[in-house]
Order: structure tokens, then C-alpha cells, then sequence
């Protein structure tokens, strides 16, 4: 047997910069072969492939060029799919090409799928255009190490000094002054302006800016390190103007989301699109109640109910599956009054073709009780409420109160997901978290228990009262709360916590 080996482009590092090839691969590749530098983030789109890691970082490898060949030759005889998934381009400072003599010499089918190189990408996020009209018709890339061990350099110090209008170094920022001495030697103006690129196209992207005179100073001292692209030419003047990705109103800003995973993507999408990069700590994950005879006896005679009242899209989805369950639909809640709870759980029935009767005003149960009181009298009403395993009594005592006869249900449950912990306490006794956000209770209740109350120099943000409330009592600050008690509420209250903070 001999597989097919893909030397593919992974891209500078924003997952969204994959291309669709490339994503395609992924899914179905047995194996991955991959490096360092790709963001793991991309890694999650090869959810079934065998990884073998063969990066570099800080001049370390985890094997030598030729050990890699050998790995490639040697999965290609046992797996049909291999995917060599290579940050930036293969064929860019990439060592693609090697790679691929290597095969061909093998006798390994090959193909190469090429990927957006960071030496457009991260010049592009920072506000740089390569090349501009008027002011720059030309661009080279160069590598800014070249191997120590040889004799002599294969940089045409001269021609890039004088014949090309912008200049992309790679792998640069160590040898930066005596790159620039070269290119001032052969004719290149001291104050040609130049900037350093650190961690391009990620969230955690800066750029320092200077001239050739200037620039190495200025990078040192603010700690730019690899790995890192240097660019040169008037081009860079632009980026007063044009910068944009590091002027987003989260940019650099790092937030751990704690809802449960199924839950957090669009939430973290949000937080990602203002510049924040997220860290996925869902501390808890949504399961099926202990006991789901209560919910699947409710679903059969739903339609004996007057209303339904729903807390969650947690507790719309468990019910709409014990209704399938009892071979039953949405017809059967014809006649049924139906209350929701926030927006999201509206949403959650609208999708599944119900328009809730009552929406409250606040997202909250006390909320909700006034809701209902005011749409009519609930004295000898049957209210079903299908929710969480653990809630507050507040609803179902308080409808009590006012005589109607409620049934309450345990739809879902909460269980506690401690993956990443360690992770994110060392993050957080390192100081480099600037905000970990809560959207109930429970979530604070086994963060606390998995992490700890010291969170340093985060801000805490919280989705509402009741979940603040729970986080001041288990010792958390509170620095924030949404004033719309949603998620979209959540992002909002956290750009106008940074926006003020600067």
C-alpha cells in the first residue's frame, strides 16, 4: 500500500485564513504531520487523524529535516491519506520543496496545496500593503537567517538594497541589526522606514515600527521575539492609516470563556471578531437529566398543559427530544401557552417552528413570574417547567404562591468538565488572562471549585445578577455585568470595560 502524501499550507495562523483545500484534507486525513507554528485552532479540523508533531521553536527540533523525510516515507506505506501540514506556505521558507524531491525520488504520490504565506498575510493585518502604487512596484522575500554554517551568503545584499521596493525578511528579528547594516552598506537609506511583526495574523499580534537606524532598538526594547517578520520599504509609513487588526476593541486581549463547549461557539466568534483570542474552558457540559422518565412523561401529555415555560435552550432542546421520543411533534403543544426566557431560548423554539407567546423583559426568573402574572390570572393554571437538574425555586414557588399547579421537570443537567484547568491557573498566576467571563451560576460554582477565587489581574464578567451574585459569594470580584442578560449583552459589557480601561 502507498498513500498519498499532501504538503499543505496551513496558512500565517488565523484559522480563517485556511483555505477550503486545505480544510478538506484535514477532515479526512488518517495521519498529520505538523509544525510548530500552526495554530491549534486549525489542529481541531483533523478531529480523527493520528498527529505526529515534528515543529521547531527557539532553534529546537523535534527532528532533524532528514528524520522528517523518513516519517513521510514512511506513514505514506502505511496510511492512504497524509496530510504534511506546514504553517504559511510549503513552498515558501518552508521546506516544502525538499520534501517533495524526497518523495518523488520514493516513488510517493504527492500533491501540494499552497497556503496564504505570512509574508503577505501579516503585513496585510498590520496595515501594510507590500506594494502601493507610486510607492512600491516590487517585493522580495528573504530569509533573515540564513545557515550559519555556510561559507558564503545567497542574499543579493546589493540588488535588495537598491532594485526592489519592499523587503520581507523571515525568520529575521535575531539578526535584525546586521541585516539593516547590510542593507545601508549596499545603498539603502537609514531612515528607509521598517517594522517588526510579532505573531502575525494571531490575536496576540504586535507591531513595532522605526527605520532601519531605529528599528532594532526599538524591537528590542519592546520585546519582540520570534517568531516575527521584518518588512522594509515606504510601505510601512501606510500603516498610521490603515491599521486596522490591532485596533479592534478587544485586540490583544485574552478571555476565557467558560460555557459549556456546544454552547460557546458563537459567543467566543463574537469576542474573536472585536480582536480577543479566547480560551475554551468550558467548565461544565450539558447531559441528559438523571432521571428522564419525569420529562418524557411531561412531552406525552403536553397538551394538557396551559402554559410551558422554558429557562434555557438547554431545557427547548432536552424537551423537543423526549417529545420525538413519544413519537410527538410540535403539534402537540397546539392550545399551549408558551413562555421563553431570554432570546436564545425564543430563538431555540422559533427554530423548531414555535413563536413563544410571552418573552420577559428581564432574562431572569423573578421576571418571568411578573410576566406571567400580568397576562393573565395563573390560579388554577397547569404550568409545566422543564429545566435545569439544579435551579432556583424561585418560579415554580412563587407561581405556587399565586395557585397555579406547576410541574417541574428536570430536563438536563450540568456536569463538571475540568479539561484545561492546570492550563488556565498557571495562565492566570502568570497575569496573562485579561478577563474570564461566566454566563450562570453553575459555571462559576465549578470554576471556582477547578481553578480557585485568585484570578490576579483578570476582570470577571458576568452574564447577569444571579450569576454575579454567586461569584461574590464564592469570593470572585465582579468588574462587569451585562446589562442585557445574554451572551451578545456579554461582549458588549466587555468592550465597554477595555474601551474605558484602554
Amino acid at each position: 500500500m502507498t498513500g498519498t502524501v499532501y504538503l499543505v499550507g496551513a496558512g500565517p495562523g488565523d484559522p480563517g485564513l485556511l483555505t477550503l483545500r486545505a480544510a478538506e484534507l484535514m477532515e479526512r486525513a488518517d495521519v498529520l504531520v505538523y509544525d510548530a507554528l500552526v495554530s491549534p485552532a486549525i489542529l481541531e479540523r483533523a478531529p480523527r487523524a493520528e498527529r505526529v508533531y515534528v515543529g521547531k521553536r527557539g532553534g529546537e527540533h523535534s527532528r532533524t529535516q532528514e528524520q522528517i523525510n523518513a516519517v513521510l516515507v514512511e506513514l505514506a506505506g502505511k496510511h492512504a491519506t497524509v496530510v504534511r501540514l506546514k504553517g504559511g506556505d510549503p513552498f515558501v521558507f518552508g521546506r516544502g520543496g525538499e520534501e517533495a524531491l524526497v518523495l518523488a525520488r520514493a516513488g510517493i504520490p504527492f500533491e501540494v496545496v499552497p497556503g496564504v504565506t505570512a509574508g503577505i498575510a501579516a503585513p496585510a493585518y498590520a496595515g501594510i500593503p507590500v506594494t502601493q502604487r507610486g510607492m512600491a512596484a516590487s517585493v522580495a522575500f528573504a530569509t533573515g537567517h540564513e545557515d550559519p554554517t555556510k561559507p558564503d551568503t545567497d542574499v543579493d545584499w546589493a540588488h535588495l538594497a537598491r532594485g526592489v521596493g519592499t523587503l520581507v525578511f523571515y525568520m529575521g528579528v535575531g539578526k535584525m541589526a546586521e541585516n539593516f547594516r547590510r542593507l545601508i552598506e549596499h545603498g539603502r537609506a537609514p531612515e528607509t522606514p521598517a517594522a517588526a511583526i510579532e505573531w502575525g495574523t494571531y490575536p496576540r499580534q504586535r507591531t513595532v515600527t522605526g527605520t532601519l537606524e531605529t528599528l532594532p532598538a526599538v524591537a528590542a526594547q519592546a520585546g519582540i521575539g520570534a517568531p516575527a517578520l521584518i518588512v522594509v520599504g515606504e510601505v510601512v509609513g501606510l500603516r498610521e492609516t490603515l491599521g486596522w487588526w490591532d485596533r479592534r476593541p478587544l485586540s490583544g486581549r485574552r478571555i476565557v470563556v467558560t460555557r459549556a463547549r456546544a454552547q460557546a461557539s458563537d459567543f467566543a466568534a463574537a469576542l474573536k471578531a472585536l480582536g480577543a483570542e479566547t480560551v475554551q474552558f468550558p467548565v461544565i457540559r450539558i447531559a441528559p437529566a438523571d432521571d428522564p422518565g419525569p420529562l418524557r412523561r411531561a412531552a406525552a401529555r403536553a397538551g394538557s398543559f396551559d402554559w410551558i415555560v422554558f429557562t434555557s435552550a438547554n431545557g427547548v432542546e432536552r424537551f423537543w427530544y423526549a417529545l420525538a421520543e413519544q413519537g410527538c411533534d410540535a403539534r402537540t403543544l397546539g392550545g399551549v401557552r408558551v413562555c421563553a426566557i431570554g432570546p436564545a431560548t425564543a430563538a431555540e423554539l422559533e427554530r423548531r417552528g414555535v413563536r413563544p407567546d410571552l418573552v420577559p423583559e428581564e432574562f431572569v426568573a423573578e421576571s418571568a413570574v411578573r410576566a406571567l402574572l400580568a397576562a393573565g390570572p395563573v390560579h388554577g393554571a397547569r404550568i409545566l417547567l422543564p429545566r435545569a437538574q439544579v435551579a432556583r425555586p424561585v418560579l415554580p414557588d412563587s407561581l405556587r404562591a399565586a395557585g397555579a399547579e406547576v410541574v417541574e421537570v428536570a430536563a438536563y443537567t450540568t456536569v463538571q468538565d475540568g479539561t484545561g484547568a492546570e492550563r488556565v491557573r498557571a495562565m492566570l498566576q502568570d497575569g496573562e488572562v485579561d478577563a474570564v467571563t461566566f454566563t450562570a451560576s453553575s459555571t462559576v460554582k465549578n470554576f471556582v471549585e477547578l481553578v480557585g477565587a485568585e484570578v490576579g489581574r483578570a476582570k470577571v464578567a458576568s452574564i447577569g445578577p444571579v450569576t454575579s451574585a454567586t461569584a461574590r459569594e464564592l469570593g470572585l470580584p465582579v468588574h462587569v455585568e451585562a446589562a442585557e442578560y445574554t451572551t451578545p449583552g456579554l461582549v458588549q459589557a466587555l468592550r465597554g470595560l477595555f474601551t474605558e480601561s484602554g
